[in-house]
């Protein structure tokens, strides 16, 4: 059982690297007009130039898991602000994609958590659908949806679960096929568990990602060893190695919480279970330490009897 590690965003091992500088609706209001699109291109060839850094930091680390920035392009999906970030920079994003292709990093984005498919107003829903189409634009631009994916949760439960997961299944018709092909969803921390998220996905086809620190804050009535097989079943779909995230809490206090580093014991259990399954998969690290975090975990999984280390971010079971 080989598994791969990554993590999220910002290379912490590098200097001035983020990818994620922005600016607000306000701040790019007051600008005078002649300024406003300069501005927005000045910060988006910034974080384009950092994601770049980033990506041949992590050829030189061997990183072959790595999500993206989803703040890579400032205001990208305003409604008073909406630009073309694709024509201008068109060099940058094939540049970026030739680097992703050539070390065979496997990239995804995560949209933040307003972009959902079960809210009853059909604005919420259609802001989703622009959500989706601009991080699928990214993907596209860097040639980089045949192992690329966008992950997003169900949502809320509004009260009823049932009626709302059938607004799901109902609102997600308005995601046009292509984008929906390269989505996935997750488990999340107090809403909808493992089996509820398995079963959405069963319906849709489409593949899950099993976020281990959430099942262990909102576990529901799941045995886990029970549904991990099938949880790893969803990635036949699209004829992917299945993808986990793990992180561990802040605090007993602030259990939801992602901590700055991994506790190797509170992920252990997951480990040992995912083992008796003998299948490769990939682990996301999503701790605030991001990749020194990773790093840590790496080292640590390798010093437990059996584990053999096979790259700077890869280990064999």
């Amino acid at each position: 059982m080989k598994i791969r590690f990554g993590y999220v965003a910002n290379a912490l091992g590098l200097w001035n690297a983020s990818p994620s500088k922005t600016v607000t609706f306000t701040r790019y209001s007051a600008l005078p007009k002649h300024e406003r699109m300069e501005k927005l291109r000045a910060i988006t060839a910034e974080n384009l130039l950092h994601t770049k850094r980033i990506l041949y930091y992590n050829i030189a680390h061997e990183i072959k898991l790595y999500r993206l920035s989803s703040s890579l392009v400032p205001l990208a999906t305003h409604p008073e602000a909406k630009w073309d970030f694709i024509t201008p920079f068109k060099k940058e994003w094939e540049e970026l994609g030739e680097i992703i292709q050539q070390a065979g990093i496997r990239a995804s984005f995560h949209p933040n958590q307003f972009t959902l498919f079960t809210s009853p107003k059909e604005e919420v829903t259609m802001n989703a659908v622009k959500d989706m189409e601009y991080h699928y634009q990214m993907l596209k631009a860097m040639d980089a949806l045949e192992l690329g994916l966008i992950n997003i949760h169900i949502g809320g439960a509004y009260g009823d679960k049932s009626s709302t997961l059938q607004r799901f299944h109902q609102n997600l018709k308005q995601l046009p096929s292509e984008i929906k092909r390269v989505m996935t969803l997750e488990n999340d921390d107090k809403t909808y568990d493992v089996l509820e998220t398995l079963m959405t996905c069963e319906r849709e086809n489409v593949p899950m990602i099993l976020d281990y620190h959430h099942h262990m804050a909102n576990p529901g009535e799941v045995d886990l060893p029970l549904y991990l097989q099938r949880i790893f079943q969803t990635w036949k779909t699209r004829n992917l190695i299945p993808k986990v995230h793990l992180s561990s809490p802040k605090s007993d206090q602030a259990f939801r919480s992602h901590a700055g580093f991994v506790s190797i014991d509170f992920v252990l259990p997951f480990l040992k279970m995912a083992k008796e399954l003998n299948q490769d998969f990939d682990i996301m690290i999503e701790a605030k330490q991001k990749d020194l975090a990773m790093q840590r975990l790496v080292e640590e999984v390798a010093s437990i009897r059996g584990v053999k280390r096979i790259t700077s971010s890869s280990v064999e079971w």
